[in-house]
């Protein structure tokens, strides 16, 4: 009884939707991916973040090699030094090790958060470039990801990133 159900809806949608197959769909698919990557404002974001967190990224660098010259130090020159001297050196060794691992977790929450709020603001516009070609183009299905194969007719991809860079 279910069947025989299924199967009169699905002729019944096929009749009715006989008019709207009359027209041929235009598809177009994008490799979101590469777009990602490749899009003038990916670059634009890249060295913006790279001249964000820079200067951090060199303090951390300093602060890494200031902390190594200490342990170094401690261990050539420790069994000369008092047991005070010895004993106050480690626990400002540990207190820098322990400071410099901080840092480098808050560097990297940082940049994470940021990189995140990039790639949001670089997907918002790939998505609005998209849509906009898509209705300025009549296209009634663009496909991204997810999609085992595409071939060139259908594949939009360079389009899209040639407005893109128009939209810088």
């Amino acid at each position: 009884m279910f069947k025989q159900t299924a199967l009169i809806a699905a002729a019944l949608a096929l009749a009715l939707s006989g008019s709207a197959w009359a027209k041929e769909l235009k598809v177009g698919f994008v490799n979101s991916a590469m777009l990602l990557d490749k899009a003038p404002q990916a670059e634009a974001a890249r060295k913006q973040l790279e001249k964000e967190f820079s200067a951090r990224e060199r303090e951390l660098v300093e602060n890494q090699k200031a902390a190594q010259a200490l342990e170094q130090k401690l261990s050539r020159e420790g069994a000369a030094m008092s047991e005070a001297e010895r004993s106050r050196q480690e626990r400002e060794l540990n207190r820098r090790m322990r400071e410099l691992q901080r840092q480098q977790a808050e560097f990297r929450d940082d940049l994470n958060l940021r990189k995140n709020e990039e790639l949001a603001k670089l997907q918002r516009t790939v998505f609005q470039v998209i849509n906009e070609m898509a209705k300025a183009e009549d296209y009634d299905l663009i496909l991204s990801d997810g999609v085992v194969y595409a071939g060139p007719n259908v594949d939009i991809t360079n389009k899209v990133l040639d407005r893109l860079q128009t939209a810088k």
